[in-house]
């Protein structure tokens, strides 16, 4: 099998180098992998980063400005050439020794799509959640996760997760229309409508504060996400 792993990246010049020493060294056998990086128009140290990897195997893809996380997701699925395809975001919350979890089920044949769950649990209140911005991106995540399994039939509790691992063929022929972080929800919903078996993988993460430069707005996106859900049930 060959594995896809696009990782988009924006003012990332602090991780994006670990990251991507990461995934080259993680093991995964009997799977093939393709890195695709796409850095969405970073104004920091990140292309001064990458510029160290190019003998390193790694596809790198440089956009002009600034478009979304959407839109550099786009830009690695067009890319990509492999079997099946992962999102790794570049901010060291995400551990790539994961990413043999969720390709286990793919490989005995239990599963069509397969997420990284983070909140298959109650709030930790020793941990991330003892502050208010992450116990209410907590809540919404599971609000925006029931939202999604009672209008696509499916029992899903992390669809705000960023470890999405999924068939290249499944988005032939699709048309994503999302530049932000409302790619989320929009894969999502066309995944199911496809009627793809989603199967969840527990995994731990590292989360980063808004104060490190977490990018993600639970009221502004959250509401988008909400709203592309209901979209997405009823139209392409």
């Amino acid at each position: 099998m060959k594995l896809s792993i696009i990782i988009p990246v924006f003012n990332e010049g602090k991780t994006v180098s670990e990251i991507l020493k990461r995934v080259i060294d993680e093991p995964i056998p009997s799977v093939k992998k393709e890195i695709i990086v796409v850095d969405d128009g970073s104004t920091d140290k990140t292309r001064e980063k990458l510029k160290k990897f190019k003998s390193s195997g790694i596809d790198i893809i440089l956009h002009e400005k600034n478009q979304g996380k959407g839109a550099a997701v786009k830009t690695g699925i067009k890319k990509a050439t492999g079997d099946y395809i992962i999102i790794q975001d570049a901010d060291l919350e995400y551990d790539p020794k994961f990413i043999k979890d969720l390709l286990k089920p793919i490989l005995e044949n239990r599963a069509d799509v397969v997420y990284g769950t983070r909140i298959k649990r109650m709030p930790n209140f020793k941990g991330e959640e003892r502050t208010l911005q992450f116990l209410i991106h907590y809540l919404g995540n599971r609000f925006l996760s029931l939202v999604t399994s009672v209008l696509y039939g499916q029992w899903v509790t992390d669809m705000e997760t960023c470890y999405k691992l999924f068939p290249k063929k499944a988005l032939d022929n699709v048309k994503l229309n999302a530049r932000g972080f409302e790619l989320e929800p929009e894969i999502t919903s066309k995944l199911l409508k496809k009627k793809y078996k989603l199967l969840e993988v527990p995994i731990k993460v590292n989360p980063r504060g808004y104060d490190e430069g977490k990018k993600l707005n639970t009221i502004r996106d959250g509401t988008k996400a909400f709203w592309y859900l209901f979209k997405y049930r009823f139209t392409d």
